[in-house]
């Protein structure tokens, strides 16, 4: 086929570039001549664009390349407005954005497909605004749940990425409908927010001292926004956070530094040392991007506590620990071994923690885009057993000073996963 990674246009690259070099060779005529040179530099410069491409398994499609340079696909998503609460805090006010939702949206078609929308969220302690991509199952519009509050996962895109990435290259959407639809995945809502404000830059989601405040607000009010605004769990134990590659490091380390927040943690190809990084000059959005070594090494305390393989083991045991499930690409030697590494330290807080390794593959989408099926798979009945959790203990504690008194608190219906009831 005709695609970018497809053999036939390596093929038609190959032939065009060898004509222009066989014109150039044979004509005598100078503009002749001029002309192959200058159009030879195309389909040569086009096919070292496309190697790169297949290497890294990104574009697959013509309309996946066309919606992303175009940015086409991000304009097809809905742009909801988000109102400020009575805190000022932008994005609050449930009833609002709940309306906002109903009025953009076919709740009969939704019911059976599910709803994505992006909106602007701003961090009140941060002073970050980004846009942040939302997707509610099919079930959120289903009233077996109208009164049920979802479990989340928060998904952390790479660099360079963008949240829409999750959509038109790792394919999470029809993803999880197939998951959905088989029984081996729960309902959640996915929250995708830009953790780095621009493909240019590659913040790793952290508090930068005297700069960007980014695990703050990725971490932290992101999250809240979600809780306040949609029929979502608050920040806790039914809250995952999961990440490909610098994503991947973001998971880990806000998961761990946050551990009363998320309960659940996936590394598609992740690190667990901060790298090198680029930040915009003078913390100013949309500066000149200005590369960073080691963001931390005036602030050795700090270095320690951002270096997940490193903090881990200086968790007293007992301590809370999210779970963890980690994956990489056999071809990509050092991810499996940052992951083999980082997995035997977990151990020392966990009794089990899954490393998928993907066969073939290397540092790449389409090792993210196989592990995200399995990560999912792992992620989402245990969301919804702590979902159902939290809501039966606060109903408790709701129901102790009444004696007698009867909860409305309102558990999932019975969800069925790989021939079993999560409940």
């Amino acid at each position: 086929m005709l695609e970018p990674q497809g053999t036939a246009f390596f093929v038609l690259l190959v032939l065009a570039f060898g004509g222009l070099v066989v014109l150039l060779a044979v004509t005598k005529q100078v503009i002749l001549r001029v002309l192959a040179a200058f159009l030879a530099f195309i389909p040569a410069a086009v096919f070292g664009i496309a190697v790169v491409n297949k290497y890294y398994d990104y574009y697959q499609t013509w309309g996946a390349l066309y919606s992303d340079l175009s940015g086409s696909g991000e304009q097809s998503v809905p742009q909801l407005a988000a109102p400020a609460d009575s805190s000022g805090h932008s994005g609050g006010g449930r009833v609002s954005l709940g309306s906002a939702i109903t009025a953009s949206s076919n709740s009969a078609a939704h019911a059976h497909s599910g709803y994505l929308f992006r909106t602007q969220v701003s961090g009140p302690s941060s002073h970050i605004t980004r846009e942040v991509y939302v997707y509610l199952p099919p079930q959120y519009f289903q009233s077996a749940y109208r009164h049920y509050r979802f479990p989340a996962i928060e998904l952390l895109h790479g660099s360079p990425g963008r949240p829409a990435s999750w959509i038109d290259v790792l394919d999470v959407i029809p993803t999880y409908l197939e998951l959905l639809s088989a029984g081996r995945a729960t309902p959640a809502v996915l929250v995708m927010p830009d953790t780095d404000g621009g493909v240019h830059y590659a913040l790793q989601c952290l508090n930068y001292p005297g700069g960007l405040q980014d695990m703050t607000y990725v971490g932290v009010e992101v999250p809240d926004w979600a809780s306040r605004n949609l029929r979502v769990m608050s920040p806790g134990p039914a809250w995952g956070i999961a990440g490909y590659s610098e994503g991947g490091y973001c998971a880990a380390n806000i998961g761990l530094q946050l551990s009363t927040r998320f309960g659940y943690v996936g590394g598609l190809s992740g690190y667990y040392v901060v790298s090198n990084g680029q930040v915009p000059a003078k913390w100013r959005p949309g500066g000149t991007p200005v590369a960073v070594a080691n963001p931390f090494a005036k602030y050795p305390k700090l270095a320690a506590r951002n270096a997940p393989d490193k903090y881990i083991q200086e968790i007293p045991i007992g301590a809370p620990v999210p779970a963890f499930w980690l994956s990489a690409g056999s071809a990509e030697a050092s991810y499996v071994y940052y992951a083999r590494v980082f997995q035997e330290y977990a151990r020392m807080h966990l009794s089990e923690v899954p490393l998928t390794i993907i066969n073939g593959g290397g540092h790449d989408a389409s090792v993210w885009r196989a592990a995200l099926g399995p990560m999912l798979a792992w992620m989402t009945p245990q969301l919804t057993h702590s979902a159902r959790y939290v809501a039966e203990l606060a109903a408790h504690h709701r129901a102790v000073p009444h004696s007698g008194g009867e909860s409305h608190a309102k558990a999932p219906p019975a969800v069925t996963v790989s021939g079993h009831h999560a409940t």
